[in-house]
């Protein structure tokens, strides 16, 4: 079973708006209506749950029989941060999924999702037990001299970096004992921790799957704005 949990429980202060950013409306519909979109639509998803911010579930309930995310079956109140949203995301299915079923771990903000990101990421998770997508980093890095942090002599070669995102993909066995560790040891959970650096900082060796450049999250005004233009041209299908 692969089930996508997407993780909605943020407020998005930086996005400068009244309503969580996850609710705006683009175009027909809001942000997290075109993320479930992708799941929905996608032939290897079996069921979704969204992990969203308190207040806001029934609202998102609305919007799902309204748009038609038949796959979606649970909804889970977030949590306090982001590891503690997907926590309580992943706690939900203890007793339900079985410890070989596929979790994909999804930012609600991330809705320019193409179908063979979610295609890889399942390969990749169904072979080795994880997966997460990364992009090659086209930037070059150079770290700050400690003495004059207004110089560097020292560099870091892109070839040997990865940027990553969601979609993330884990067997449930995995993800749920790796949480529940994290947890009891304080390891992996603060600040901008994510599944995939908390499974590092655990131990676990990862594995890559494709990406995409369009994959962004939104998270400022002019993300937003990118959105809606991609939103009204030809990359969103409004069947």
């Amino acid at each position: 079973m692969v089930i996508a949990i997407i993780i909605a429980g943020g407020v998005g202060h930086r996005m400068g708006q009244e309503i969580p950013k996850q609710f705006i409306n683009v175009g027909d519909k809001p942000v997290i209506v075109y993320t479930l979109e992708a799941f929905q639509r996608h032939p290897q998803v079996d069921a979704i749950e969204v992990v969203c911010l308190d207040g806001w579930q029934e609202v998102l309930k609305a919007y799902a029989r309204q748009f038609g995310i038949t796959k979606l079956r649970w909804v889970t109140t977030g949590g306090a941060s982001g590891q503690e949203s997907i926590r309580n995301g992943v706690y939900n299915f203890e007793g339900e999924l079985s410890d070989n079923d596929i979790c994909l771990i999804h930012d609600g903000v991330r809705p320019m999702l193409d179908p063979e990101v979610i295609t890889d990421v399942i390969r990749v998770a169904e072979e080795h037990g994880n997966a997460v997508t990364s992009m090659p980093y086209n930037e070059q890095i150079f770290l700050v001299d400690e003495d004059d942090p207004t110089t560097t002599t020292r560099y870091i070669p892109r070839e040997t970096l990865r940027r990553v995102s969601t979609p993330q993909a884990y067997r449930f066995g995995l993800l749920d004992s790796k949480y529940h560790e994290a947890f009891d040891k304080g390891i992996g959970i603060d600040g901008s921790n994510y599944t995939n650096t908390m499974m590092v900082q655990l131990g676990v060796r990862l594995h890559f799957a494709a990406g995409s450049d369009r994959n962004i999250k939104l998270t400022t005004p002019e993300n937003l704005e990118f959105f809606r233009a991609w939103a009204a041209g030809e990359g969103v299908s409004h069947d």
